[in-house]
């Protein structure tokens, strides 16, 4: 029989994918499901955008670019991260891809070494391609727990007994995936003091959320002073701007971008060359409709904390970004005799016609932390009073 990798076999996987496609099997059968299982804008790409793709089509930007990115689009980039992040960015320290992901195994193989004990830490409940990416890079995950009483943020203090000299990356993620959760100044402040005390120590900065920032303004780590050369700063256009089948991100590190570019040319070899024009656009033009969708994410966000809230046995934190709630759901699992969050998540799949993501979809459950489940609000209002309006039916009529 032919062999296949224990280290492809056990691959992590994202599993909202998963749970996407047990919804459209349901579906298909006839079944009616209100979903909140995807993180993906329900809006459509502007039209400006399209049209610059388009336009590029005609004009014939269809081969291979320079990994790294045409330099129009670099210099863009730069230029928008310098503004944003209030640092100064060169283009030579950009680098794009086929969206944000690929960033986070470029980086960590070319931070860790396979099998040496290398260490990287992450945040948990989080991206679960952070912790698949790790093992799958023969380095050690070492997760950063957060805590409902830190509004979802992790204990500074455990940051520190967990870094030491085998640590070669931290993944910090603000806005977060799945909690909604943003790291403050003084945060990343205290964090910025541990990490400069190590030398090869680099920082991931996850910000594809960044503009999806619900009080006050983003703040990156990269503006810290001396922090910038420590970390690698990733974004994309994904959330920003209804683009997450276009498939184009960027990062930015001025020593690992010679390095993230080989990965690139090793892997995709570039960017989709149309696309790389479409994000010129986005990130240049009129950024109207993007505003806009980001204030009615932040309406439907209101509607549906105040909505779980209101809901017996559900109680919801008020999320500073992203378009994700990370309700707790221990009382409503005791309510209906659930016995962890998972098996919540499938009776409302199954019984109720909400399809959820459960915690165990985002890492390890946290001790003490209790069951959480996680709903996108990426999605109609109607869909989420609807929703709402059948989880509590749920929980009011499938009492133990």
């Amino acid at each position: 029989m032919t062999h296949i990798s224990d280290r492809t076999k056990n691959l992590g996987t994202e599993t909202a994918f998963d749970v996407l496609a047990e919804v459209n099997r349901l579906v298909a059968k006839g079944k009616e499901v209100v979903s909140f299982c995807i993180g993906q804008p329900d809006f459509d790409t502007p039209d400006n955008i399209k049209y610059a793709a388009i336009n590029a089509i005609t004009r014939g930007k269809t081969g291979y670019t320079a990994s790294a990115g045409i330099l129009t689009l670099r210099k863009a980039i730069a230029k928008h991260l310098s503004n944003s992040r209030k640092i100064p960015v060169n283009p030579d320290s950009v680098v794009v891809a086929n969206g944000a992901k690929p960033f986070i195994m470029h980086t960590i193989v070319s931070v860790t070494d396979y099998g040496k004990g290398d260490e990287v830490l992450y945040p948990n409940p989080g991206f679960p391609i952070y912790e698949a990416q790790i093992l799958a890079q023969g380095a050690i995950p070492v997760p950063l727990f957060l805590l409902e009483k830190k509004g979802f943020g992790f204990d500074i203090n455990d940051l520190k007994r967990k870094v030491n000299e085998k640590t070669r990356l931290l993944i910090l993620n603000s806005p977060q995936n799945p909690t909604g959760s943003v790291l403050s100044r003084m945060e990343l402040e205290q964090i910025a003091d541990i990490v400069s005390e190590y030398d090869n120590l680099w920082i991931y900065s996850d910000e594809v959320y960044s503009n999806l920032f619900y009080a006050g303004k983003f703040q990156s780590i990269a503006s810290i002073s001396n922090m910038q050369e420590k970390t690698i700063i990733v974004d994309g256009l994904s959330k920003t701007y209804a683009m997450t089948g276009w498939r184009l991100g960027y990062a930015s590190n001025k020593k690992l971008a010679p390095y993230l570019t080989r990965w690139v040319t090793n892997t995709t070899s570039c960017a989709a060359h149309p696309t790389q024009y479409a994000a010129l656009e986005a990130i240049t033009g009129s950024q109207k409709k993007s505003e806009k969708m980001m204030q009615t994410f932040k309406t439907r966000r209101n509607l549906i904390v105040d909505g779980l809230n209101q809901i017996e046995g559900i109680t919801c934190l008020t999320p500073g970004g992203a378009f994700y709630v990370w309700p707790n759901v221990t009382k409503a699992c005791e309510i209906v005799g659930a016995e962890n969050s998972e098996e919540f998540r499938k009776r409302l799949l199954y019984e109720a016609g909400v399809a959820v993501l459960a915690d165990i979809h985002f890492g390890q459950q946290v001790e003490g932390e209790g069951q959480h489940i996680r709903l996108s609000y990426a999605t109609s209002t109607d869909n989420i009073k609807e929703g709402l309006r059948r989880i509590a039916d749920y929980i009011n009529n499938y009492r133990k």
